[in-house]
């Protein structure tokens, strides 16, 4: 496996890209802090998962509408905190792109590994012309720099880093504005306060690219209420999640999940009072 994977979606191509995995041993409570170990491990178990071990992904989204070519979320980029990250740019070639052919990148929001890799260390673009699509909701929030997550100072410190000086030349957008033709943002706050999911419509076909609105294939979809230790606000993550998957099991779209096991795309369907992934193949 390359670490690609390419569909046609109407008449646009995606292609989502692994930029890193990593074997964690947290699954409790990292992905339910609000459900008690016994719980999780019991729902790992019938779903066929070990316990409490995990990989974690991470993998951009690349759409090519014929016009433009489209980067959702680039990953860590020169700032890999270790060598099994950091390898979107150099398969964004064996996807068939350049840097340099990127027109558009669009965050979902501004957590390092969707923001990291927009500039290089030494400050210049890694996409040199492409515009920045930013979610102005969540830019606004880390500007602000106020009620940030205990957790999250390094968070800040990046944004400032990376964010900030690509401020003028960025586009922020709010919920259901387009950000190119048949790409429209949409309300997925909680993650992080004002975190976008991007739905995608082609031919008749359409597909929600949804950053971290779900961050584990089996318990975040199944117990959508449970909250993941990541999550910003997690009783606001909790709503959109349970919405945004709704919308997407309803409409029978397809879905792109940051964190969903590679390649990372799916659908969604209704399963009790929870959702199941139903992942695609790998090619």
């Amino acid at each position: 496996m390359d670490g690609t994977h390419r569909f046609r979606l109407g008449g646009f191509e995606v292609a989502t890209i692994l930029d890193g995995a990593a074997r964690r041993d947290d699954l409790h409570p990292r992905f339910a802090v609000n459900a008690d170990r016994e719980s999780v491990q019991a729902l790992a178990q019938e779903c066929g998962l070990a316990f409490p071990e995990y990989e974690q992904v991470f993998v951009p989204t690349v759409i090519d509408t014929g016009a433009q070519i489209v980067v959702f979320d680039p990953g860590f980029g020169e700032r890999a905190p270790s060598g099994e990250f950091g390898r979107f740019n150099a398969r964004l070639g064996g996807a068939g792109y350049a840097a340099d052919d990127v027109d558009l990148v669009v965050i979902t929001h501004h957590h390092p590994d969707h923001i990291a890799n927009l500039a290089t260390r030494a400050g210049t673009p890694a996409f040199p012309n492409a515009q920045i699509v930013l979610p102005r909701v969540d830019f606004d929030y880390w500007l602000r720099g106020e009620d940030i997550p205990d957790f999250r100072p390094s968070t800040l410190a990046l944004f400032r880093e990376v964010c900030l000086p690509l401020a003028e030349r960025a586009r922020f957008v709010e919920a259901e504005e387009e950000v190119a033709p048949g790409i429209a943002a949409v309300e997925a706050f909680g993650h992080s306060a004002g975190h976008m999911a991007y739905r995608v419509e082609s031919g008749g076909e359409a597909l929600m690219v949804m950053g971290d609105v779900a961050a584990h294939f089996a318990l975040s979809m199944r117990r959508p209420d449970w909250h993941f230790a990541m999550d910003d606000d997690k009783p606001a993550a909790a709503a959109s999640r349970r919405r945004v998957l709704g919308m997407v099991a309803d409409r029978g779209m397809l879905a792109a999940g940051f964190h969903m096991p590679f390649p990372s795309v799916g659908r969604v369907e209704r399963d009790g009072d929870g959702f199941r992934w139903m992942p695609v193949r790998a090619e």
